[in-house]
């Protein structure tokens, strides 16, 4: 009787730990890099930061804080993090938050923008759009949080609730409200090439990977979108947008290598197979498979396979 008792409570236990270590693995499991500059800055993590920060001023100090984690960019390729200045662009009550890198002494480039904008009287709206150059597109990200809602199908405790995703009000934000203060000096970073905080000191870009599985969380609260919600923050953005020509030319040799949808050839087999025909004739057939990865918004790669197949008949004597 015991033993009856004991093998499904056994049971359960091992699926419990099973499904545990699965939803590990899952998690932990690191995307493939795509090989430009965005793979090193979590547009997600970013956010998050802002989110806790003071004021601008305090944003910049986090963003350039190694412990946390969000900042693994080296532009210019000297082996050692670069330097993020956030520089306020505002006009009304919409701001163009902008985060920018200064990759030589000659030029800057930017890695994104946080744009805000006022929708009501307590009430803020806000995206994150990741630089074409860095990205290889215009990647958007913005907070969110799920809300469940019955879809009247049942009732009672085993009711079937619908899930949707609901647009943050950002109000509440510390660094939002202080942006907003009717005594809000526009912050515009200092700092310039070589000219840094006494307090800041670069380190080493970790490997991919470790990144990768750093910032990975924070995608369970911040999503990518297809749609500009702030558009009058964006159009303040627009024609002040500063880039370089080092990191265009960089991401524009490895899109184009990918080809118009963003495919890299990365091994080609062809294997030839002749056969004997009717009456002495031949018949060749040619396949060519082509292995490869194929980048989507959001940075995202995923494998591709392309086979071409082609037959030669050729004619015996009659």
């Amino acid at each position: 009787m015991m033993k009856t008792q004991q093998i499904p409570k056994c049971l359960l236990t091992w699926v419990a730990i099973l499904f545990s270590f699965s939803l590990a693995a899952q998690d932990a499991e690191p995307a493939d890099s795509t090989g430009l500059p965005g793979d090193n800055f979590s547009l997600e993590g970013a956010i998050d930061l802002f989110k806790k920060a003071e004021s601008p001023e305090d944003f910049e100090k986090l963003l350039n804080t190694e412990s946390n984690g969000i900042n693994n960019l080296d532009l210019n390729e000297d082996g050692e993090i670069d330097y993020i200045r956030v520089i306020d662009n505002m006009e009304g009550d919409a701001h163009a938050l902008v985060l920018q890198v200064a990759v030589n002494e000659a030029e800057s480039q930017d890695v994104a923008v946080i744009e805000i904008e006022k929708d009501g009287n307590e009430s803020a709206m806000l995206q994150i759009v990741g630089d074409e150059d860095l990205y290889g597109e215009q990647v958007i990200a913005e907070p969110f949080v799920d809300e469940k809602s019955s879809n009247g199908r049942d009732k009672g405790p085993s009711m079937n609730l619908d899930t949707r995703r609901i647009i943050v009000n950002v109000w509440l934000w510390p660094s939002v409200r202080f942006m907003y203060r009717p005594a809000y000096v526009v912050w515009a970073s200092p700092w310039r090439w070589r000219h840094y905080p006494g307090w800041w000191r670069p380190w080493r870009p970790h490997p991919f990977h470790v990144y990768h599985a750093r910032v990975r969380p924070f995608h369970r609260h911040y999503h990518v979108v297809t749609t500009h919600r702030v558009v009058r923050a964006h159009g303040v953005y627009a024609p002040r947008r500063t880039h370089s020509k080092v990191v265009h030319t960089k991401t524009t040799t490895v899109v184009a290598s990918r080809g118009k949808h963003g495919t890299t050839v990365g091994k080609k087999t062809t294997t030839t197979t002749t056969k004997q025909g009717r009456r002495g004739g031949t018949v060749t057939k040619k396949e060519t498979k082509t292995q490869g990865v194929h980048k989507g918004r959001n940075g995202r790669v995923n494998g591709a396979e392309r086979t071409t197949t082609k037959t030669t008949r050729k004619r015996g004597r009659n």
